[in-house]
């Protein structure tokens, strides 16, 4: 498969510090805030979230890290049990403003079962979606409040997040799906 780079390791520090800002500017700063990483990849963003805010606000947020596993409607029940964790252990999501973080938003599945991770977890004030990747496609009524960059797309291509804490580099990249893996 070849890829075609789209976004570069400043691109998408850019679009972070982007989203930084309009989380800061939408919530009036950072109280109660709580950011909540979908795993794999949505919880490095989530911390790099929380880190540029705690640069501009002076405040240290929690990260969660959040497991879907269990809520997803596209794979089989027998799956480990999900499990939320922050790194601070006495926050909760009860009357707190969430930030949910994923890398890639595209039907809105993953979304949805985090959403409903979340709301087992307690009754938060708000949920608001950050992405960093927004390709279109949507299943489900989702929307995201806060992405980095639209980036239109075949259901034939695929879109690959890079960071540098998993993949030793930070890059967004297009490739093209060959028969079978479509």
């Amino acid at each position: 498969m070849t890829e075609k780079t789209l976004m570069t390791a400043e691109d998408v520090r850019r679009a972070l510090s982007r989203i930084a800002h309009e989380i800061t500017e939408r919530n009036r700063g950072a109280q109660d805030l709580v950011f909540v990483g979908i795993r794999t990849r949505g919880v490095p963003l989530a911390r790099r979230l929380a880190g540029a805010i705690q640069s501009l606000e002076g405040t240290a947020l929690p990260v969660g890290v959040l497991d879907i596993s269990l809520y997803r409607d596209d794979v089989a029940a027998q799956r480990r049990a999900p499990s939320i964790q922050f790194t601070e252990s006495n926050i909760s999501v009860n009357d707190k403003n969430i930030v949910l973080v994923d890398d890639v938003l595209y039907t809105g599945r993953t979304v949805r079962a985090a959403m409903d991770a979340l709301s087992d977890l307690g009754r938060a004030k708000s949920v608001q979606l950050a992405v960093l990747v927004d390709r279109g496609h949507r299943e489900m009524p989702i929307r995201a409040d806060y992405v980095g960059k639209n980036l239109p797309t075949s259901h034939s291509e695929r879109i690959f997040v890079r960071l540098s804490e998993i993949d030793g580099r930070d890059e967004v990249a297009i490739g093209q799906l060959k028969g079978s893996e479509a």
